[in-house]
């Protein structure tokens, strides 16, 4: 299986037929080894429902990932309350050995996982999934400030218009 620090898997064999329902929780421990892993201020809170169905050795798991998470904002480090409410669709696909046919992704296959073995890991999904669905560049109210005080441009300002609008204010606002 994996060394993951959520680690629910669900072994093939028991994956099929009948639709069951799961529900999995993040315990503290987890939750403050996925904080170091994703370099979050804080994770209150990740948790998960979602089905399975097994189609020969592909498994699809449907589901929804909520998370409650402080990060860091970019420009100050000062902490960023957000909520994660994602669903999600994803394929689990085993893993072909080297000297096997090659399988082309296409765009939908983006949310595919790949494994070995006779189990999935749905615990390193949600993970994966949560930390997906995080701002890359959370921002906190102070973060303009301290971002135009360092002299970094907007993004209106730092565009061609924004270069002419600064040559219309050097020559005075003559320029018609």
């Amino acid at each position: 299986m994996t060394d993951a620090e959520f680690s629910r898997p669900h072994r093939l064999d028991q994956i099929g037929g009948k639709r069951g329902e799961f529900h999995i929780t993040a315990e503290p421990g987890e939750r403050d080894a996925l904080k170091q892993r994703f370099g979050l201020l804080a994770l209150d809170r990740l948790e998960a429902r979602y089905r399975l169905d097994r189609e020969g050795d592909i498994v699809i798991a449907t589901g929804h990932v909520g998370a409650a998470v402080e990060q860091a904002c970019i420009a100050t480090g000062d902490p960023v309350p957000a909520e994660v409410a994602e669903d999600f669709t994803v394929r689990f696909v085993p893993a072909r050995l080297p000297d096997e046919e090659e399988i082309e992704l296409e765009q939908e296959d983006c949310d595919t996982i790949f494994y070995t073995g006779g189990a999935i890991d749905m615990g390193e999904a949600v993970a994966e999934t949560m930390a997906l669905a995080l701002d890359p560049f959370p921002r906190s109210d102070s973060a303009d400030a301290v971002l135009r005080e360092a002299g970094v441009l907007r993004e209106e300002e730092a565009g061609p218009f924004g270069a002419l609008a600064g040559l219309r204010d050097k020559l005075g606002g003559q320029v018609e």
